[in-house]
């Protein structure tokens, strides 16, 4: 496994991602404006595109505890500020305290202007899509996808589905997508529905919202605004070659996190742990059950081992199951020789995904597998869809790439794929 550095000043500094030089700056008129800034992605020779970004504040390292302690309304302890740059980040994307018409306004604008933004690097119009499947923690409404398809200008008809498996969200929407196995019962098959269509695929989070009013210090360091969408013709410019998803729920509470949407709350012997509705022929919810709080409070981890223990070894096990069954199709279709060419992983922090490839190692397996995030900080369901967008100049046809998604709940999405 290799770490991608990230790019430093002539004073050693990480830039931020508002510094990148291809970068769209605006403002969002809510609460006095809130930055914005989203990026274009292209690869003509794969025919996939899209756009990522973030809004509000950037907080380095430095920068962090000073609004860490605002949101606290009390000082952090020395040992309570986190060495992030271990973990791999160096910014992360925080807006102030709003009421909740300004949060509704501020994150559907976000998103119906990444939406427009992802079609447009497509070359497609908004009424062109055909699909858009989005994962999100905590929407800001129920209705959130809705609100921002309408807003980007796509049509009534396009297929909407929104997925809530915590960090694992876009992953999850990614496999529904690909993978016509994974059929929702008595609802529409969305791989079959979606097979050579235009879609966008991602994920949208208001981590700082979020997280405004938790007590986790942790939590509150980690994670930040970020999303992330790409375009896809599945079955053309994305094949699945091979492809697993996996639920194991947390009955520990290592991650803690509450549900900002329906799901009945009930555990049942050998009925799977996520919950879906189709409002109408063209709007799907897939909710995941989460071990919540007992106080209400957003999020609680129970630290770094604490994910360590949470992710790493059913994360291994998914990836490995997968990764023997792309074997196995690779050597039936006479290709024994090929391999993965790069791992998309979530980044829920550097150590984590570390300590995933020496036990891969283990395994006799081992990925190139590029850390990509550093301007970002933890962006939960939108971390691989950046990633991905991040890598994807460098993607060439018939190159093979891992998604490898997990979060808490804990639900694990892998995929083989072969692009272009």
């Amino acid at each position: 496994m290799s770490e991608n550095q990230p790019s430093v000043t002539e004073s050693g500094r990480v830039p931020s991602f508002y510094e990148r030089p291809n970068v769209d700056l605006s403002v969002v008129p809510v609460a006095g404006g809130v930055s914005l800034g989203i990026e274009r992605v292209s690869n003509s020779r794969l025919g996939i595109a899209g756009a990522y970004g973030a809004w509000g504040k950037n907080f380095d390292n430095q920068a962090l505890p000073g609004f860490v302690e605002m949101r606290l309304q009390a000082p952090l302890a020395e040992g309570d500020v986190m060495n992030l740059s271990e973990l791999g980040f160096h910014h992360r994307h925080h807006i102030p305290d709003l009421t909740d018409a300004e949060h509704l306004e501020l994150e559907v604008e976000v998103g119906a202007r990444l939406l427009s933004e992802a079609a447009k690097a497509n070359g497609w119009a908004p009424a062109d899509v055909d699909g858009v499947l989005i994962g999100t923690s905590a929407p800001v409404s129920g209705d959130y996808l809705d609100l921002i398809a309408r807003r980007a200008g796509l049509r009534d008809s396009a297929l909407q589905v929104t997925v809530h498996k915590a960090c694992d969200g876009s992953m999850g929407a990614l496999n529904l997508a690909l993978n016509p196995e994974l059929a929702l019962p008595g609802l529409l098959n969305v791989a079959e529905e979606l097979a050579g269509k235009k879609v966008l695929v991602g994920g949208i989070e208001g981590l700082s919202r979020f997280t405004s009013h938790a007590r986790d210090k942790n939590a509150l360091q980690l994670f930040g605004n970020g999303m992330g969408v790409f375009g896809v013709v599945p079955g053309e410019t994305m094949k699945l070659l091979a492809g697993k998803s996996r639920e194991n729920y947390d009955e520990e509470g290592l991650l803690q996190v509450h549900m900002y949407y329906p799901h009945s709350k009930e555990i049942v012997p050998g009925k799977s742990l996520l919950e879906v509705s189709q409002t109408s022929p063209n709007h799907v919810c897939v909710a995941g059950l989460m071990h919540e709080p007992v106080d209400g409070l957003p999020i609680v981890m129970a630290g770094l081992m604490g994910m360590v223990k949470l992710f790493v070894r059913t994360g291994v096990e998914v990836v490995t199951d997968t990764y023997r069954e792309y074997r196995q199709v690779m050597e039936k279709s006479g290709h024994a020789e090929k391999n993965i060419d790069v791992v998309i992983a979530h980044h829920a922090n550097y150590k984590i995904n570390l300590l995933k490839g020496k036990q891969l190692l283990k395994e006799g397996i081992q990925f190139p597998m590029p850390w990509l995030l550093s301007d970002f900080g933890n962006v939960s369901a939108a971390s691989c869809a950046i990633a991905f967008l991040r890598q994807l100049r460098e993607i060439n046809p018939g190159d093979h790439v891992l998604f490898d998604g997990f979060g808490a709940g804990t639900y694990y999405d892998v995929m083989a794929v072969s692009m272009g």
